[in-house]
């Protein structure tokens, strides 16, 4: 059994990326936990930078992770400021302002902080300064493993004396400040995800907590940052549990209180193994770029590792906030699967206008080269009218945006996610297709029947007024003379692919409206010629 919270007041939690890369699942994740536990009991949701590494730190992976949690909806509380408030400030905020009182947010400007804490501990010999060099430590390292010993750190320069340090300090030695860990003692602590953990700290030898007194390391910029932005609770992934010892020994020796733990379990692939690109795994904006939808993302996140016990598959946020709670989240691993991902988004598309759904894929349209834009004006009665239409740059054959949300209606129930669409429609753009002949024949169809199920195609439809060549007249037409043949496939099988080129489309009667009679008949002739 999990723990149970303590009383939930004053919740303040906070998601702590470093920005050394573009954000992915997992630290978006962390992020909507982090989010969810906060909107839930009425708490605040901080949003820190951890870039005190200077060679991995970039500005554009923060902009990167920025961009990408304004996008989600997971909108922080406190933090760097936000994009839109920096809009509307009409150039009074810049990119280094913040929102919330506990700023700066960014480690880097959090220096003098470090400084004071890093020379209390020193100062009250809970530190100490380190100069054993590389090479030393390495070969100790060895030597330890070699008699079966764990490879800490034991101490060496813990018991130097104050004159030989203030030496070696004149000498310009380079050194890094030490914890002085208490040998023997039971680190407890009681995860909310996953009961009571146990740490023994003689297995954690002395840690390094800074290089110098202007670059401390993880452990300790976050235990004092943690404290100094009064959070409550530290909802991570459980990869960070190793940690949690070492901050709850430095809260001990800075007198700060032991916050709440909740790590969060592993995601794993299908193959039970750490997520990673093999199975998938991408960041957000290249999730964005391939037309996922945020409300889906957002939705499918929130299972990773968190179940609300119902059969209930599709939340908002506002109802994920209502529903959320730690004592759901599971201990073991969760399991990405893009097709749940995939199934979940196209919910979220076929929630959209079909105006909605042709606006979010004429991006890749134009990408892929089948529509470009241009320009044109029209005379009306009184004055020249600009307007905006589209060329089928194969072709130049231009055509209104009113046809193009005809045809992506048509693939609407199928779209899984938006990049999908050129896949399914290119066949309208292009002047000849390209398909295997074999692919004409409905089931033991022979070359013969194939033409001659094609030639009655195209009498049937030469046969309709070009006024009249609409999905109706084409379905009736086409209907009465499949009712005469042993099987409806025998006639629309082999249209359909003349049409479309591919194994699966819409329905015949609709892509032969849009295609429109000449079109139509110029396919089935090919059809035709390529079987002979």
């Amino acid at each position: 059994m999990s723990a149970s919270p303590k009383p939930l007041k004053n919740i303040r939690v906070r998601f702590a990326p470093s920005p050394t890369g573009p954000l992915h699942m997992g630290g978006v994740r962390t992020a909507l936990f982090n989010y969810l536990f906060a909107k839930k009991y009425g708490g605040r949701f901080i949003l820190r930078i951890e870039d005190t590494d200077p060679q991995r730190s970039k500005k554009e992976w923060e902009n990167d992770l920025l961009k990408s949690l304004e996008w989600l909806g997971i909108l922080w509380d406190e933090g760097p400021c936000p994009s839109f408030i920096l809009e509307k400030s009409r150039g009074i905020a810049d990119s280094s302002s913040y929102i919330g009182d506990y700023g700066p947010y960014r480690q880097s400007e959090r220096k003098e902080v470090y400084v004071k804490y890093l020379k209390r501990l020193v100062e009250e010999e809970k530190a100490y300064y380190c100069f054993c060099s590389k090479e030393e430590l390495e070969a100790y390292k060895e030597y330890l493993m070699s008699i079966g010993q764990p490879p800490i750190y034991q101490g060496r320069c813990r018991n130097l004396s104050k004159e030989k340090v203030n030496a070696y300090l004149r000498q310009k030695r380079p050194f890094v400040i030490r914890f002085k860990t208490p040998s023997a003692q039971k680190i407890i602590f009681e995860d909310l995800v996953r009961g009571k953990i146990e740490f023994d700290s003689s297995l954690l030898g002395d840690f390094v907590i800074a290089k110098d007194f202007y670059t401390p390391l993880y452990n300790f910029s976050c235990a004092v940052d943690d404290f100094e932005m009064g959070i409550s609770h530290i909802i991570r992934g459980e990869e960070y549990i190793s940690n949690t010892p070492k901050q709850i020994l430095l809260q001990k020796a800075l007198s700060f209180p032991q916050l709440e733990y909740a790590h969060l379990p592993l995601i794993l692939g299908p193959d039970r193994k750490k997520l990673s690109k093999r199975h998938g795994a991408a960041s957000i904006s290249d999730w964005r770029n391939k037309g996922y939808l945020p409300k889906a993302l957002i939705n499918f996140i929130a299972f990773l590792g968190w179940n609300p016990g119902t059969e209930k598959e599709t939340y908002s946020l506002s109802e994920l906030i209502e529903d959320f709670s730690i004592e759901k989240i599971q201990k073991g691993g969760a399991i990405f699967d893009i097709n749940k991902l995939d199934w979940l988004n196209g919910i979220y598309v076929r929630k959209k206008s079909a105006d909605q759904v042709t606006q979010m894929c004429l991006p890749y349209l134009e990408n892929a080269g089948l529509l470009g834009k241009t320009e044109k004006t029209i005379k009306s009665e009184e004055e020249l009218l600009p307007v905006s239409c589209f060329l089928i740059t194969k072709t130049g054959e231009e055509v209104s945006q009113d046809k193009i949300e005809k045809i992506i209606s048509l693939y609407q129930e199928r779209l899984r996610k938006f990049s999908d669409i050129t896949s399914l429609i290119d066949f309208f753009f292009v002047e000849s297709l390209e398909y295997e002949k074999g692919l004409l024949k409905w089931k033991n169809m022979s070359d013969r029947d194939t033409i001659k199920s094609l030639d009655k195609c195209y009498k049937i439809l030469s046969k309709i007024k070009e006024q009249e060549f609409n999905k109706e007249s084409i379905e009736k037409s086409l209907l009465k003379q499949a009712e005469k043949m042993q099987n409806r496939g025998y006639l629309l099988w082999p249209l359909r692919v003349a049409l479309t080129g591919k194994q699966a489309s819409a329905g015949p009667f609709e892509i032969a409206e849009i295609l429109g009679k000449e079109k139509t008949l110029k396919r089935i002739k090919k059809a035709k010629e390529k079987i002979k």
